[in-house]
Formats: structure tokens, sequence, C-alpha cells
């Protein structure tokens, strides 16, 4: 429901750069998803073997992806459900190409985005061990992302949509409290089901109903929701942490979501 598909990409980021002590990069985020679509889990691909990353295995794609050398790239659509294009190409491949590449951050935003009205709408998030980025073919400007905190959903990079304030400030004032960078209390935030008041939900062209269904962090309906939770730590010894925790859309009363976790030192390249 976020106008178009989104198999291969997040919903919800949420990530703090360059502000912790210890840690270069605190990442957070859920990916919503037709429950339907059939997913791979956290592992590294078996035909691009430097790629750790969930799979969408209808177009093959991801949304959120690792390398040993420290790259990252991770993607949300931009929810525009009267702007959509039936054959345009999977966004989800645009992170895998940004993955298998040398490409710096920002050179490959400007390089695809002479290309990017052939895609639906996206927000694309890409590091190496030097620098982040920013970029969406729904704005011109290629953003550098510089120390601070950030939130991104299906809209521009810090739309004010309330998840995307909740989420951030709830980030602030864990990394600020204690000090400790907890991966539980970070799921914890992620599983947040608050339901915002309807004068405060943005009004993307869904209907209310579906407003109200997708403004949570995590979602729940029927037949659409929060699959994964995904938690990456980069510490300022290179070392990285991802995790992964899938849902089952019909839990019982015993069945536990499944977690997965993978940890590596980057790889100087």
């Amino acid at each position: 429901m976020d106008g178009g598909g989104n198999g291969g990409a997040m919903c919800l980021i949420l990530f703090a750069y360059n502000v912790h002590p210890d840690y270069r990069l605190v990442f957070a985020a859920n990916r919503d998803e037709f429950y339907e679509r059939p997913t791979r889990g956290l592992n590294y691909w078996k035909d691009v073997p430097q790629i750790l990353a969930g799979r969408d295995l209808k177009a093959r794609g991801t949304w959120l992806g690792v390398t040993p050398t420290g790259r990252l790239a991770a993607i949300t659509n931009y929810r525009e459900p009267h702007n959509i294009k039936a054959k345009a190409p999977s966004r989800g491949q645009l992170v895998t190409n940004y993955l298998v590449s040398d490409e710096k951050p920002g050179h490959y935003c400007e390089r695809i985005s002479a290309d990017g009205h052939r895609y639906n709408g996206y927000n694309l998030i890409l590091g190496d061990r030097d620098s982040l980025s920013y970029c969406s073919n729904r704005r011109a400007e290629i953003l550098e992302i510089k120390s601070g905190y950030y939130g991104l959903s299906n809209h521009l990079l810090e739309s004010p949509w309330p998840k995307v304030g909740k989420g951030k400030q709830q980030l602030q004032d864990l990394l600020e409290g204690s000090g400790k960078v907890e991966v539980e209390l970070l799921f914890a935030l992620l599983q947040d089901r608050h339901q915002p008041a309807d004068n405060q939900l943005p009004d993307t062209g869904v209907g209310l109903e579906w407003e109200r269904i997708l403004a949570p962090l995590f979602i729940k309906s029927d037949i659409y929701g929060t699959r994964s939770s995904s938690i990456i730590l980069i510490d300022r010894s290179d070392q990285v942490t991802f995790i992964e925790r899938t849902f089952d859309p019909n839990p019982s009363a015993t069945s536990k979501p499944t977690t997965r976790s993978f940890s590596f030192t980057i790889i100087k390249s």
C-alpha cells in the first residue's frame, strides 16, 4: 500500500549517523508488505555472495543489504497511488546494483537520476565506509547525510509523518538515555502500534481507512503488514552487526518471530 507494491522496499527507516560515541551508524527499519508476497530471509546470496540481505522472490531484488566492504543500501517507495507505472522496472534492483558496484554513494545517485523517470517513486539511503547519501526520483537534490538523527517513510526524507517523528524521537531518547545501544529496545521501538489521531495523518491518496492502517510504526491488517524488522549497527572499529526479525502474519499462541543475525568486520578494499 505504498503506491506500487513494495516487495523490494522498506517502509520505515530510522537511523542515527555519527552521533553515538561507539557506533558510526545505528539503523532500525521495518519492511511492510502484502503477506502473500514470497520472501527469503536475511542471508548471503548464493548467486551474489558479497550481498547480505533478505530477498524479494518475485522481483529478485532487496529492500536492505550490506557487503563485506561496508557498502549499505536501503530503499523505501514513495506513496503516490495515482501515479503508478505498471511496467516500471523493479526498484529493488537499485539496491542490488549499488551493492555490487564500487561507486561512491553520491556518484551512484547522480548516475541513476538520468533514468529516475522510468521508475515508480523511490527513496534511497546509500553508504560506504566514508559517507552516507540520500536521493529520490521525487526530489532533484542529492543529500550527503550529516551527523544527526533521521527518519524516512514513504515520502521524502524527514517528512513530518507521525510515525517518522515519533520513531526518530524514540531512537534519540534510547541512544541518549543510558548511552548503551540495546538491540531488544530497538526492536521494541519498531513494534510500536500507537494509532495517531486522524487529523495528524497524511493524505497520500489511499483513503482514510488505509491511512489509519499504515500510520503506526508496526503495521498489522488482514492482508498487509510489517513482515520484518531489521537492525544494523556499525561501530567505530568497523564491526557490522545485522539482525533481521521476521513475523508470522497469523501467529499462534506459541509461535515466535524468527531472528537471523550476522556479524563481520569490514574488509578494507
